[in-house]
Order: C-alpha cells, then structure tokens, then sequence
C-alpha cells in the first residue's frame, strides 16, 4: 500500500537551501537530457478562472517516476481559501506500483518555483541589489522574498498587485514593503524584478525597465497568461528559460517568439546557464531575463529530496 504524506510533515522536512540545490540540479540534469520530461497536460477553467496543470518524467538513471498535479482558482482567496492546491506522485519505474502520496496541496509546486527564482537570481541578478521589485501580492510572492534571504542582503521591496487590500496587507518578516500605484513606480529603481501573477495581458514594459535590471517571471505557466511585454525580450541581453520548448510553446517567451522579436536560438536554458559561466551576466548594466514556467524535473526532483529527508528522518 502507498505511503501517505501529509503537507504538515513535508513542510515540517524540506530545508529551503535544500531544495535551492536540488533545483539547481534538476536543472542541470534538464538540460543534460538525462530526464524524460513529456508535453505538459492543461486544462483550462472560466467560471470561475483557474487551471489545472499535469506534470510528469522520471530521470533515466532513477527507479521511479512522478506524476504532479496542480491546480489553481483565482477566485479562492475571496472564500477563504488558498489559490492553489494539487498532489505528487511516486511510483516505481520497475513496476508502476504507487509508492508514495504526496498530499501536499500545492505546497511543493510553491516552494519549488520560489527556489526556482532563487536560482535565476544567484546567476543573473546584479550585484549589489539595492531594491527588489515585486508584482504580485500571493503565496508565490511571499515564497520568492523568503527564497532569497539566502541570495542577497536586500531586504528593501517595492510591491504592486492589483488587489490594493492584498497588496497593503503583505508581509515577510525581515523584509521593509513599499505598495506602488503602478507597476512602472515598483521597476524604477528595482534591480531585480519578479512577476509572480496569473495576468493574461503584459504587466511589465520595456519603457518601465532600466539598465542593470534583472526579472524574473514565473507567473505564465500556460495557456493565455503574460506578464512581459514581449519587447522586452528584444532588449534583454540574455533571455534565461527554463525549457527551450516549453517556453516556446507558452510563458512571456513565446509572445517575442510569436512576433518574430527573437528567435528559438536566443533562448538559453538555465542548465546551460549554470554549467557555463560565459552564458551568465557580463555586464552590470545588461537587462536579462528568466521566464521559468515549470519543469516537471523540478518536481521530481523536490519529491525525491522529501523521500530522502523522510528516510533520514526515520533512522
């Protein structure tokens, strides 16, 4: 029979740079080709809005192989309840026995795109960070200035959302919050930009965005969701994805793609990235970009750091 993991227990075993690193590698191992990652399956809600997202693979050298499913309703903060949920499953690659449940009703689908974010930050932030810009007021943005207590010093944040309740009533503890009135005030003067929402029209612009500027979107997942303004991606230097085809396929990529502002060959994954320093940020005035929009890897690779830390915790 399956073991059954509660979200509490899981909470309770994953240590954030723990996890940093297994993205890291789970990344590398992308890129690499040593996993097995097969088309995303979606499906799409209108009333009310949300989504729901189904991410499988397993890495060659591994004995098992996992299925995500995540989900996300837009309208659930309003009655009381969390925009995202879902569950991971393990089974085994030898014989398709389920193996482990992971309730963790989204849980790690948050935690592993802030580590995510993380990641693209270490290699492509500038340095020093003066002030951080953040779009979004939810989980994922809280998620994201947590993550980063281990990247920068910055503890300074200007933030827009558009819920002005949400937006004044965010908190991190550590961390000094500004609320803007526009999107354009929280880039000026920002030196890292994060777009952590479900927006289905560009947000950011390439008029808001100043040299030496790094943003990281992990906000367009799928279907018709934008963030960027595709112009931007002309600008940038370096255009940092997490999946080459992917974010050709949907995220703030394929919008430049779509109108011939860049080519596929303009994409870097970030694996590659990692790998290969002369692919990271040359200049501190370059604009660059990560459009992360999750890799089933990632999930992969967090489930097996919460069996491993549940094996542990055992001994």
């Amino acid at each position: 029979m399956a073991k059954v993991y509660s979200r509490a227990l899981i909470e309770a075993l994953l240590d954030p740079q723990d996890v940093i690193v297994a993205m890291e590698e789970a990344f590398v191992a992308y890129s690499r080709g040593e996993a097995v990652v097969p088309p995303v399956g979606e499906m799409l809600f209108k009333d009310p809005p949300g989504d729901c997202h189904i991410k499988y693979g397993y890495l060659k050298h591994g004995t098992t192989f996992t299925i995500k499913v995540a989900t996300g309703f837009w309208n659930n903060p309003g009655l009381g309840l969390p925009s995202s949920n879902g569950v991971v499953l393990v089974f085994s690659r030898l014989t398709g026995e389920l193996l482990v449940i992971l309730q963790d009703e989204g849980y790690l689908t948050n935690v592993r795109t802030a580590a995510a974010g993380a990641v693209a930050a270490k290699y492509l932030a500038p340095s020093p960070i003066e002030c951080i810009g953040m779009v979004g007021a939810g989980i994922q943005a809280k998620l994201q200035l947590e993550y980063l207590r281990s990247i920068t010093s910055c503890r300074k944040v200007k933030l827009w959302a558009r819920s002005n309740d949400r937006a004044r009533a965010f908190h991190v503890d550590g961390f000094e919050i500004e609320v803007c009135p526009t999107v354009k005030d929280v880039a000026r003067n920002s030196q890292l930009i994060i777009t952590t929402t479900a927006s289905t029209e560009a947000l950011l612009f390439a008029g808001d965005v100043s040299p030496g500027t790094h943003i990281t979107a992990v906000g367009a997942d799928g279907g018709e969701k934008q963030e960027l303004d595709p112009q931007l991606f002309a600008l940038a230097k370096l255009r940092i994805v997490d999946s080459r085809s992917q974010c050709s396929a949907y995220g703030d990529s394929s919008f430049a793609l779509a109108r011939n502002l860049i080519a596929i060959h303009d994409l870097t994954e970030i694996g590659e990235m990692i790998e290969n320093e002369t692919l990271r940020r040359q200049n501190r005035q370059d604009i660059t970009i990560a459009d992360l929009t999750g890799v089933a890897v990632q999930d992969i690779a967090i489930a097996s750091r919460v069996l491993a830390a549940f094996e542990n915790n055992q001994q």
